[in-house]
């Protein structure tokens, strides 16, 4: 995210001026109250974040437009961990009622962090079971948007899938990885991570359906992404070389053979790439 230099100096989070937050006094309140959360936070349990009403609402409107989304689109694989997951509906829900089941199933846990951090810093957690989770939620205004990863994009996106224990170990080698590769190493690791976690997709009974947590967190790219993307044979060194644009729709999604052959690719290449 860019720095905008017109931003309180009291602030701890800078929005971009074309955040849907950015003339909104009371929701960059807000976004520095949950920040300040993170950045107190010395372990143990991890505090609520006290959530007003319109920000439940706007969690409401964005399962609502989902749920049947991801019944049509989304894999199988995700179908299952969500359902046993069981976000609630009508509220957002805290990291401290999420991580005990996560931590029973595949010994992660999420933790708060204020906003973007390094891929280095990112995927090294992965390492050690820790996925580094925002709390704030998008601006009212536009429920179905968000230019940066919000609390709707960790917990619908991604904290499901941690509940399986193939994308819990994928995410663990990819972040120990991390820990060992030089700078390039690293740049290639989050190309890899981008591409597949964040935005893949699987083949399922001759359907394309998504896998990665930017496209199952969001309504509009879920919508258009198999008649407006560009659909790329899974090839991970291709993606490795590959840079992406994280504030627009992606022109490409690569689309592995199925689910198991997402994992097994992602798992081997990685393992060739960064022995050891």
């Amino acid at each position: 995210m860019r720095l905008v230099p017109e931003h309180p100096a009291d602030d701890l989070v800078a929005l971009d001026q074309d955040h849907p937050g950015f003339r909104d006094a009371e929701y960059r309140a807000r976004r520095n109250a949950i920040a300040r959360i993170a950045l107190d936070y010395r372990g143990g349990p991890v505090p609520a974040a006290e959530y007003s009403p319109d920000e439940h609402a706007v969690w409401r409107r964005v399962q609502e437009v989902l749920r049947p989304q991801h019944l049509e689109r989304a894999c199988q694989a995700y179908l299952d961990a969500t359902a046993r997951l069981e976000l609630p509906e009508e509220r957002i829900p805290q990291l401290h009622e999420l991580n005990p089941r996560l931590s029973a199933a595949t010994g992660f846990r999420m933790l708060p962090v204020a906003g973007l951090v390094t891929a280095k810093t990112f995927l090294g957690h992965l390492g050690s079971r820790i996925f580094l989770s925002t709390q704030y939620i998008r601006h009212a205004s536009a429920p179905l948007y968000t230019p940066e990863p919000d609390v709707v994009h960790e917990l619908i996106g991604h904290a499901a899938t941690l509940l399986d224990e193939e994308v819990a170990a994928l995410s663990e080698r990819l972040g120990q990885a991390a820990l060992v590769a030089d700078e390039a190493g690293v740049a290639e690791l989050e190309r890899v991570y981008w591409y597949t976690l964040e935005f893949g997709a699987v083949e399922e009974a001759g359907e394309v359906k998504a896998f990665g947590a930017g496209l199952l967190s969001s309504s509009g790219e879920l919508a258009r992404f198999r008649s407006e993307a560009e659909l790329l044979p899974f090839d991970l060194e291709r993606m490795a070389r590959t840079d992406y644009d994280p504030t627009d729709y992606q022109p490409q999604i690569y689309v592995a053979p199925s689910f198991a052959a997402l994992i097994e690719g992602v798992s081997a290449w990685c393992a060739a790439r960064f022995p050891g």
